[in-house]
């Protein structure tokens, strides 16, 4: 509790001054993988866990919304709701940029909590149930430290937490039967997804 309690002092303070305006890169909606960011860098100092991390551009944020959710497989199985989720969007600015990320704190214990951010955002930890007891686990990022540029409408996986019962190995999260091969040999998947749409009025 008290590590959850710390975390999101820290988050919040940093979230605060994450945003900002300008627009030096076009009308693109970029993201990138941030792994030694000054969040990555305090949750390793602190032992907390394991956090993804991204650089995030969204032009035109003020007519836009930001749909950043984690699915969870387990023995092939897709939950029935995401494990944690936000949605954010109509910005009082044209254009946004900061951080987006997603971090689990204790994983492989029982007191397992999952949360999401982005810019002046973050969600409260919520404690996870787990159902499988994987003897080996690895993380990935989906995208590469270059900047990849986000269609609206299109859903992009950023990144997965997978654990086997016998071994663990990396996957390409942009090849639609490498992820569905994972799904069904990991006994675990645990997913993080990004799409951006556009205000219906």
């Amino acid at each position: 509790m008290k590590k959850v309690i710390t975390l999101s002092a820290i988050l919040c303070c940093f979230l605060v001054t994450s945003a900002g305006c300008s627009n030096t890169h076009g009308d693109a909606t970029t993201i990138s993988v941030n792994p030694d960011s000054e969040y990555v860098n305090t949750f390793n100092d602190l032992h907390l866990g394991l956090l993804f991390d991204f650089n995030f551009r969204l032009p035109h944020a003020d007519d836009r919304w930001v749909k950043l959710w984690v699915e969870r497989y387990q023995d092939g199985k897709k939950d029935s709701e995401p494990l944690t989720q936000l949605s954010y969007g109509e910005s009082p600015n044209e254009m946004e940029e900061g951080n987006i990320g997603f971090g689990i704190i204790n994983p492989n214990q029982k007191d397992t909590s999952v949360f999401l951010y982005a810019p002046n955002i973050v969600n409260k930890p919520v404690i996870i149930e787990n159902k499988t007891k994987e003897t080996m686990t690895t993380w990935q990022y989906g995208i590469s430290e270059d900047e990849v540029t986000l269609e609206v409408g299109e859903t992009k996986i950023l990144a997965a937490y997978h654990g086997a019962d016998h071994s663990a190995r990396t996957w390409d999260l942009q090849d639609t039967a490498s992820v569905n091969k994972m799904i069904q040999q990991d006994s675990l998947v645990m997913l993080l997804k990004i799409k951006i749409e556009e205000n219906k009025r």
